[in-house]
């Protein structure tokens, strides 16, 4: 019982290490792109948080498998080069006892991994994609900058001079957006008013930028003439109810969903949701024998080999989803050869490494 909570320890301990350092790099990554575009106005800057925050778990399913690899690499590398594995094996540890000691730990990882994986990764996903999707589509007080043009999507363009001390109201509006009339001919509609502020309809949902006192322009290409049209209240729809919005990804579905839905591309994202837990026993039993160095060797001997069969096992697990969704893969075959064969070499280096232990 010493033994196994000292293993444990020293892999949990150096998982965590380098999971942190992963976490910290991506996340990094992740949030200076965000900020960037909150920088150019396309998103407020007070959602920054919430959006790394609903992008943890999609994180932490990639991180602990590769960080709980790496961690029993060098936690029993380190023990190996201390001659503590020699001792444990020379007092009765068999290696088969070892692996056995290491699938509990990685039974753990795996449990927080599915559960990353098969719910908390889709409902961050979608939760993070309506919100964007909402910005994407609606003026928002927010993220305007007075002075300034910017594009809203939907090919609208918008300009207000200033803005109220309480955020609330316009002044000085202009907006360009690129609409089609009802003869299905494309124009130019530009709107100019001298206020504005924004409702949302209690009915719909919808959202409204209501314009006062100005004046609105209607321009088709190519046509040497241009409707105008004064107003004294003028509304906008800027966004619709979110529960409208189009979200059928197999990304955004939940896995109960996916096991009743027959298609290609939610066969590819359930496989995928799979493999990534079962990928961190596979990964263990890879571990173990990577993890067998000499003093002369080095605890990082055998570091890069391993990252490269991580990186192998990983790209050729995404392309094959990327094939079962295209549907030019099978999605009866599915992704289980690729755990079949990786579980294979893991078993091949084990074989080999307990004869080599024998030998000598």
């Amino acid at each position: 019982m010493i033994i196994f909570r000292y293993l444990t320890r020293e892999i949990l301990q150096t998982m965590a290490a380098v999971a942190g350092v992963l976490l910290l790099v991506i996340m990094g990554s992740r949030f200076i792109r965000y900020f960037a575009n909150a920088a150019d106005g396309e998103i407020p800057l007070d959602i920054l948080g919430t959006l790394m925050l609903f992008h943890l778990p999609g994180f932490l399913q990639l991180i602990l498998p590769l960080a709980f690899f790496l961690g029993i690499l060098l936690a029993y590398g380190q023990l190996y080069l201390n001659s503590e594995i020699t001792v444990l094996v020379a007092c009765g540890t068999s290696p088969n006892r070892l692996l056995q000691v290491s699938l509990v730990p990685a039974t753990l990882v795996a449990v927080m991994v599915g559960l990353c994986s098969l719910w908390l990764s889709p409902a961050g996903a979608l939760h993070n994609e309506v919100m964007l999707e909402k910005q994407r589509s609606q003026l928002d007080f927010s993220v305007l900058n007075p002075g300034r043009f910017q594009d809203f999507g939907s090919g609208r363009t918008a300009y207000t001079e200033a803005l109220s001390d309480d955020q609330q109201e316009m002044h000085g509006v202009f907006i360009s957006e690129r609409q089609r009339r009802s003869d299905g001919t494309p124009a130019t509609l530009v709107t100019r008013a001298t206020g504005g502020y924004q409702t949302v309809d209690e009915d719909t949902g919808s959202r409204f930028l209501v314009l006062t006192d100005g004046e609105r322009y209607s321009v088709a290409p190519g046509r040497a003439e241009a409707e105008r049209l004064e107003f004294g209240t003028y509304a906008v729809r800027l966004s619709r109810d979110e529960k409208s919005l189009d979200l059928d990804d197999p990304e955004f579905a939940t896995t109960a969903a996916l096991f009743d839905d027959d298609s290609t591309p939610a066969a590819a994202q359930l496989q995928w949701r799979l493999s990534l837990p079962l990928m961190v026993f596979v990964l263990t039993l890879m571990a173990m024998p990577l993890s067998r160095v000499n003093p002369r060797q080095g605890r990082f001997a055998k570091l890069l080999p391993a990252i490269f069969l991580y990186v192998a096992y990983l790209s050729l697990l995404l392309a094959a989803q990327d094939a079962i969704s295209r549907g030019s893969w099978p999605a009866g075959v599915g992704m289980w050869p690729i755990h079949a064969a990786f579980l294979a070499i893991g078993l091949g280096m084990t074989l080999q490494a307990q004869r080599k232990g024998m030998s000598g």
